[in-house]
C-alpha cells in the first residue's frame, strides 16, 4: 500500500517514520511518499497509486477533492489534527472513503502556548525583548496586569479547554466557561454561564471551540461590543471563530486591550511557508501586525515533540485500523465495505 503525505515538513518525517510506523511498514508492505505540496485539486495527481492520504489542516478535501482523489483509487483519509472542518464528511461517505482523524494530541500543549500568549502581551515581554537588544532598558508602556483575581473566560470546554481552565485557576484566576456541553470538571473548577455573561466579565477570552457553522464568527461586532473594555482575546483554535475586520476595528477604538492569535481565518495561503521574500498581500493581516498589542503566530500551539508523537503514533494506528478491517476508534467515516460505515454524530472536542 501507498501512503501520500500532503504539507509534508522535515518533522513530519521523522514523527510519521518513528519505530512502530516502521514495524507497520514492514508487517503491511506500506510505501510512504512525501510531498510539500497542500492536497488541492491541482495537487491530487499526486496521490496516482495511492490507498490512503495523509493531510494536515489546511490542506482542502472539498467533494471535487474527494471525488478525483476516489477516481484514482483513494479509499482513506488520515487527518493529522483534530479539526475536520476542512474536509466534506457527507462526499467521503458517499464515495466510500475512511476518514479518521487525531482527535487528542497532548492538549497541554496548546494550553501551555495560550498561557504563554497571555503572558507575552499582558507583561509586554515581547517588546521588552526588542527594546533591550538596542540597549532600551526604560520600563514606560511594559506595564502589565496582575493575573490573580483577574476573570478569565474560556469559550470551548474540550480537553484543551480544561487543560486550559485547570492552569488559569492554578493562577488564582475566577474561570468562566462556555458550553452547549458542559462538564465536571468545569463546574468543579468554575462555572458555566451563557455567552453575553461570559464575554461582559471575563477580563481575558479564550477561544476553544471547533469550527462549524455554529460557531463561525462568534466573535463579531456585536460580541465584542459586550466584551470588558481593555480585555484580551487569544484565539489558538481556528481562524474563522473571529471576524477579523470587526476586531481591527475593536482594537482602533482600543476597545480590545489586546489580541493574540495562533491562528487566522485566510492562514492557508501563508501558514508554515516562509514567504520573507515576498511581498504578502493580505491586508487584513498586515494590519494585525501594526497593533503593538497584538500578536500573530504561524499556528505553532500544537508543536512540541509530546504532540507530534502522539499525532504520528495516532496517524499509523488509524492506518492500521483501516488496512486490517477493524472499527477505528477515530474514524468520522468508516469507509465502503464496513457494515459500522457512518458519519461521526460525535462533536469533535478539540
Amino acid at each position: 500500500m501507498k501512503l501520500a503525505v500532503f504539507s509534508a515538513k522535515p518533522y513530519d518525517r521523522l514523527y510519521l517514520t518513528t519505530d512502530h510506523a516502521a514495524e507497520l511498514e514492514k508487517s503491511a508492505d506500506i510505501e510512504i511518499a512525501y510531498y510539500e505540496s497542500a492536497l488541492t485539486v491541482k495537487t491530487v495527481p499526486l496521490a496516482q497509486h495511492a490507498e490512503a492520504v495523509c493531510v494536515f489542516v489546511n490542506d482542502v478535501l472539498n467533494a471535487d477533492v474527494l471525488e478525483a482523489l476516489a477516481e484514482s483509487g483513494v479509499r482513506a483519509v488520515l487527518l493529522r489534527c483534530a479539526g475536520y472542518n476542512n474536509v466534506d464528511l457527507k462526499a467521503a461517505e458517499r464515495l466510500g472513503i475512511f476518514v479518521a482523524n487525531v482527535p487528542s494530541y497532548s492538549p497541554e500543549a496548546v494550553a501551555e502556548f495560550a498561557v504563554a500568549l497571555i503572558q507575552t502581551l499582558n507583561r509586554n515581554t515581547h517588546r521588552a525583548y526588542n527594546r533591550v537588544r538596542e540597549g532600551n532598558f526604560n520600563l514606560d508602556g511594559l506595564l502589565g496586569k496582575t493575573l490573580h483575581g483577574k476573570t478569565v473566560g474560556i469559550i470551548g470546554t474540550g480537553r484543551i479547554g480544561v487543560a486550559l481552565a485547570r492552569i488559569m485557576v492554578g493562577f488564582g484566576c475566577k474561570l468562566l466557561a462556555y458550553d452547549p456541553f458542559e462538564i465536571d470538571e468545569i463546574t468543579r473548577l468554575g462555572e458555566y454561564t451563557d455567552l453575553d455573561t461570559l464575554l461582559q466579565q471575563s477580563d481575558i477570552v479564550s477561544l476553544h471551540c471547533p469550527l462549524m457553522e455554529s460557531t463561525k464568527h462568534i466573535i463579531n461586532e456585536k460580541s465584542l461590543s459586550k466584551m470588558k473594555p481593555g480585555a484580551m482575546l487569544i484565539n489558538t483554535s481556528r481562524g474563522g471563530l473571529l471576524n477579523t475586520k470587526a476586531v481591527i476595528a475593536a482594537l482602533k477604538t482600543k476597545h480590545l486591550g489586546g489580541v493574540a492569535l495562533d491562528v487566522y481565518e485566510g492562514e492557508g495561503a501563508l501558514f508554515y511557508n516562509d514567504h520573507s521574500g515576498d511581498i504578502i498581500d493580505d491586508d487584513e493581516l498586515m494590519r494585525l501586525t501594526t497593533f503593538h498589542n497584538v500578536l500573530v503566530c504561524g499556528h505553532q500551539a500544537f508543536f512540541t515533540e509530546e504532540a507530534l508523537t502522539e499525532i504520528g503514533s495516532c496517524t499509523i494506528r488509524n492506518l492500521a485500523d483501516f488496512i486490517h478491517g477493524r472499527e477505528c476508534k477515530y474514524a468520522l467515516v468508516q469507509g465502503i465495505g464496513n457494515p459500522r460505515a457512518r458519519i461521526s454524530s460525535i462533536p469533535v472536542r478539540i
